[in-house]
């Protein structure tokens, strides 16, 4: 294999958990050159991953199909051996079907996935993980059975936040896409009240997390608690969360930065479940969740923007009596 591409245009978490897919790829080809192609956004989770050749970005707000048409017109040029699409939304499809690779991988839940030289099927439930199931793609090829995600945060990252790192520290990132999928805020606080009185404590996110943290800061009485929300890019927080104490996740992005960091972690799973397999691969890695089994749980694969039921009793009901 001389050029390979590997897609995943979804969210920033998937984009982590395709990185063993890189790197295994690597370890077999080891002369090959990878290419990666991810939404527009995610492309600084690949910063100075020593397995990737180039990296390419889907930006739909130019126009889909242009987009589209760009990236084919590129991929046809470079005249790919292999191409493997990790996500199972048309679009990727659509790029993968028409990017002339001399053979396509990927899931059967592509809605273009018929057209691929070979399609696996995806299962979600069975308590398979995400990273076994990207590396069942190319498992033809020798894979190994699991191995953990990779982020390298430059110097210049792990510089920006040295100063953060002095004396125990706990990371939050409190919030989520979806709302169902968070640990409710006044739990988050609850928390932020217990571990302020053992270190500080960061609350982690985008700008657009901000008044949410901002009201975990401003519910606890201490200036341990700094919100730190839109002043760290995704490899400085990656290099925060690396040397703390422990880090505090959702089932979402962050879990998975903890995991490819390898940090410890504790992760709260509301209204989705671990069987899924988005659970969190650090050695050192907890999971809490409801004690009592509600029939309604789980009530998707993503979560939603408010609970179905409005009682929201998957996050509201778990016990932080142990952290």
């Amino acid at each position: 294999m001389k050029r390979i591409l590997l897609i995943q245009t979804a969210f920033l978490g998937d984009v982590i958990l395709a990185t063993p897919v890189i790197a295994e790829l690597k370890r077999l080809f080891p002369a090959s050159e990878i290419s990666v192609l991810v939404k527009k956004g995610n492309e600084s989770l690949l910063d100075h991953n020593p397995h990737i050749q180039e990296v390419f970005t889907f930006e739909k707000s130019k126009g889909k199909y242009k987009e589209i048409l760009r990236l084919v017109r590129t991929f046809r040029k470079l005249q790919f051996d292999l191409a493997i699409n990790l996500h199972r939304f048309g679009s990727s499809g659509l790029i993968t079907f028409l990017s002339g690779a001399k053979k396509t991988i990927g899931f059967d839940k592509n809605p273009f996935s018929f057209a691929y030289s070979k399609r696996l099927r995806h299962v979600i439930g069975d308590g398979t993980h995400e990273v076994l199931r990207n590396l069942s793609l190319v498992k033809e090829f020798g894979v190994v059975e699991l191995r953990r995600p990779e982020l390298y945060p430059s110097q210049a990252n792990m510089d920006k936040v040295k100063s953060y790192t002095e004396g125990p520290f706990f990371c939050f990132a409190p919030a989520s896409v979806w709302f169902t999928k968070q640990l409710p805020v006044e739990k988050w606080i609850e928390l932020a009240q217990k571990k302020s009185a053992e270190g500080k404590v960061y609350l982690l996110g985008g700008k657009q997390d901000y008044d949410m943290c901002e009201q975990i800061r401003t519910s606890v009485p201490s200036n341990q608690i700094i919100n730190l929300c839109g002043e760290l890019n995704l490899m400085e927080s990656a290099a925060l969360m690396s040397s703390a104490t422990r880090n505090y996740v959702n089932d979402s992005g962050p879990l998975h930065m903890a995991s490819a960091m390898n940090s410890p972690v504790t992760a709260f799973f509301c209204s989705t479940i671990p069987e899924f397999g988005f659970g969190p691969l650090s050695d050192d890695s907890t999971i809490v969740q409801v004690e009592e089994k509600l029939s309604c749980r789980p009530c998707g694969l993503h979560g939603h923007a408010s609970c179905p039921k409005g009682d929201f009793q998957c996050g509201l009901a778990i016990d932080l009596s142990h952290e």
